[in-house]
């Protein structure tokens, strides 16, 4: 779990099916948004907020917030209901899939319990969790198909009704027991029910009686009474022999809660809160400050808790309304996160995004976040000077506080120093809006892909338009246009856009596009500058997009399409070659040469510093490749990992710690891969831990993965030979670059990722070292640079 310090910013279901859910805080981190809160409940004197597929919880005496995210073990989808059992110390968490986790405060653990969202006879759209109420142990679970009884002490389900007219699947949204009797607020017109605990048939609808007629939002007891809400805003007291409409709503609640001594009502724009004789005492409206909408509240000591959908949750006293305070995780704007940069050691989000058409509509407006010194910083919409639809995120490679950020819609952001300072579009720059016939105010600068050049050269692509390729020049504000008519002779009608562009060491720009294959385009080839490969006969699959590409150690390029993966193999030779082909990876499996990613649409594609592969996919998670393809070092899905989505929209290395960074359509999260980027020379060649203390767990797996143990030796070149010896001379250890991989699958105890090594602290007999002093002798195979370390380990 993740600890920071609140800042105040003024289903009949017969087996039981459950898992203990893994958790990998050790190698991953969440980045998760908490702005959006679906439902807030006080429980063990501590507030608990469900934003859209992770939680939170606050506790008021120290002001601490701590978050459960899918690296603790939660799944990752979309949350509806939270309930915290004091009794069991426990969270429950209600999905709209009908997925319910159970995390224990007693030893931090999730326990998925899976029944309802594997039941056949129940369609999805009726497996959604609407509430959680609990009576003597039992917990009645409220859904879009009836209410189940779940034994949370014995950690199975119990009976199911099915309510409806002839015992059929009808929605009920809230329960409530008083005197034995069980309420149940239902949807589908079949009104206020009512049954009697003891009897042991309530499975049977006809066991259920009609108490009122209509569609009933909320119901709670309250006082030794029953208070209810029907659709139509009707607000009424119920006992066992009476029936009383106290008064209407101005706003249907969409929420209720008891607590203490008062029953809480949550509209879309207040929390109304009553005493005990249902006298209102307070209206909590936002502040213009906090102004969005409220999905639920509660309220806990002398303090009410409001969960928005802009800013976490706000809170202010009961007597008061007037004065808040934010409590918010910290975190990025949003989950969604279309676009990533983690090269320069800023992690840069984006949101704005285009379909997988390449259609930005309908526009959004939306800001940019960065992770910055382990801290997240928003920039709301309304300061960067009205750019929409923003994606592609490019530093300035020699100037990494200069960031340029592609806007779909209204052309290039430039920030400095992580303020908004330019928006380049058709008046300021040499952008161009495509022109719609018979429209000539129509505006629309599309550009996504985006590289700086080695020459400091800013190249980007713009859609529908005749000089798609710019370059703009930050030194001297000049900007150039390339023209594609050779190839594209109705820049409207004939490419709706491109995807992704990769710059060589040739200058060749590597673009992208949606119809017309690999483009590749040099301004210093006089002759034919623009070219592309979009055939059947060069192994490219009919009505293929192009949608992703990467530049291997090797000047191999990597292409991500939306049918699979292909390798231009001869990037240098291209201009010279008639007929440049694609080739498919193959790979044996089980015995069967296979193509690798046959058919599967690739989101993104980047190469770390060992060369080895990351690829996003489109519905099946992430992919860890060696660098031929050829072995499958990790593949990462929301069932095996903290991945909270398998759309993946994104990825981004940090070269130098070795992070690497998942956008997807639920959630950012990071990966401690733990290689990095090989350096130039070895003047930064580094050991740590160093001294190894007892206390420190220095053998990792047997395949290394685990950066958390072992020895590392960081800053190293690209082709290094490495021993390790005792004071004696005596060899310990060895090991190569590209020949000791950590993925490889012969088990080394030291091995070579990048730009960092790893020891497991075995020598060559294959037993853990003993104490004293170790020399590590590093020799640079291309330069003979050299540098020797010392590290001392105590066992």
């Amino acid at each position: 779990m993740n600890k920071t310090i609140l800042r105040l910013i003024l289903i009949v279901l017969a087996i039981p099916c459950s898992s203990r859910s893994q958790e990998f805080s050790s190698l991953w981190q969440g980045h998760f948004s908490y702005n959006n809160i679906v439902d807030v409940v006080a429980g063990n004197n501590t507030i608990y907020a469900a934003a859209e597929n992770a939680v939170f919880n606050f506790d008021p005496a120290t002001n601490e917030i701590t978050t459960i995210t899918t690296v603790d073990g939660l799944s990752g989808r979309e949350i509806t209901s939270i309930y915290f059992s004091n009794s069991f110390e426990s969270l429950l968490i209600g999905y709209r899939t009908g997925l319910i986790e159970l995390y224990s405060l007693i030893d931090n653990s999730v326990l998925s319990i899976v029944d309802i969202l594997n039941k056949d006879n129940i369609t999805p759209d009726k497996k959604q969790i609407n509430h959680f109420y609990e009576n003597e142990g039992l917990v009645y679970i409220s859904t879009n198909f009836g209410i189940s009884v779940y034994d949370i002490e014995r950690l199975e389900f119990g009976d199911t009704y099915f309510i409806g007219n002839g015992g059929s699947q009808i929605g009920v949204n809230q329960v409530s027991v008083l005197n034995n009797s069980l309420y149940a607020a239902c949807v589908d017109g079949t009104g206020l029910k009512r049954a009697d605990l003891d009897n042991p048939n309530l499975i049977d609808f006809q066991q259920w009686q009609t108490v009122l007629g209509g569609n009933f939002r909320t119901v709670n007891t309250f006082n030794d009474k029953i208070y209810s809400t029907r659709t139509d805003r009707q607000f009424f007291e119920i006992d066992d022999a009476t029936i009383i409409e106290l008064f209407q709503f101005d706003t249907l609640p969409t929420d209720s809660k008891v607590q203490d001594d008062n029953i809480i009502f949550t509209t879309s724009d207040e929390a109304l809160l009553y005493d005990a004789n249902i006298n209102l005492v307070n209206v909590f409206q936002a502040p213009d400050e906090y102004v969005s909408n409220f999905s639920s509240s509660t309220s806990l000591g002398n303090n009410v808790y409001i969960g928005t959908n802009l800013f976490g949750i706000i809170s202010s006293q009961i007597n008061d309304g007037v004065e808040y305070n934010q409590i918010l995780p910290n975190g990025p704007l949003e989950n969604n996160v279309f676009r990533l940069n983690a090269t320069t050691g800023t992690v840069w989000a984006t949101y704005g995004e285009f379909t997988e058409a390449l259609n930005p509509f309908p526009l959004t407006s939306k800001g940019i976040s960065y992770l910055y010194e382990d801290e997240w910083f928003n920039i709301p919409f309304d300061s960067v000077l009205g750019a929409r639809e923003l994606n592609e995120i490019t530093p300035n490679i020699f100037n990494p506080n200069q960031v340029f950020v592609s806007s779909y819609k209204d052309g290039i952001l430039e920030l400095n120093d992580f303020q908004p300072t330019e928006l380049y579009n058709q008046e300021n720059s040499g952008l161009e809006s495509l022109i719609i016939p018979n429209n000539p105010d129509f505006v629309g600068i599309r550009v996504s892909a985006a590289e700086f050049d080695t020459n400091g050269l800013l190249w980007s692509m713009t859609s529908r338009v005749d000089r798609a390729l710019k370059s703009y020049d930050p030194t001297t504000g000049n900007w150039q246009g390339y023209s594609f008519s050779d190839l594209i002779t109705n820049p409207l009608g004939d490419e709706t856009g491109f995807f992704d562009m990769e710059i060589d060491n040739n200058g060749t720009k590597w673009i992208g596009a949606y119809s017309n294959g690999l483009l590749a385009y040099n301004e210093n080839i006089p002759s034919s500058p623009l070219r592309n490969i979009n055939s059947e006969s060069q192994n490219v699959l009919p009505f293929t997009r192009f949608t992703a590409l990467a530049l291997d150690n090797r000047n191999q390029l990597w292409i991500g399409t939306t049918k699979g993966l292909r390798v231009l193999f001869n990037t240098i030779g291209f201009y010279d070659d008639p007929n440049p082909t694609l080739r498919s990876i193959i790979i044996l499996e089980e015995g069967i040469p296979k193509e690798l990613l046959a058919n599967q649409g690739i989101t993104d594609i980047k190469v770390d510093g060992s060369n080895n592969k990351w690829v996003g996919t489109a519905d099946s998670g992430v992919f860890y490749f060696s660098p031929d393809g050829q072995n499958t070092i990790y593949h990462f899905t929301i069932e095996n990992s903290p991945l909270p989505s398998n759309t993946v929209n994104d990825i981004s290395i940090d070269a130098d710690n070795g992070i690497v960074y998942f956008a997807t359509t639920r959630g950012l999260v990071a990966f401690t891969a733990g290689g990095s980027a090989p350096k130039e020379t070895l003047d930064e060649a580094y050991v740590y831990p160093n001294p190894v203390r007892p206390e420190y767990d220095i053998l990792g797996f047997n395949d290394l993965n685990d950066v958390n143990k072992g020895i590392k030796i960081a800053g190293l070149t690209e082709r290094v030979n490495i021993k390790i010896t005792d004071i004696e001379g005596n060899l310990v250890a060895e090991a190569q670059s590209n020949v000791n991989l950590r993925s490889s699958q012969a088990n080394y105890n030291f091995a070579i990722d990048g730009g960092t090594a790893i020891w497991n602290g075995k020598n060559l007999a294959n037993s853990v070292v003993r104490t004293g002093v170790y020399l590590i002798m590093i020799s640079d195979l291309d330069s003979f640079e050299t540098k020797v370390l010392k590290v001392l380990i105590v066992r």
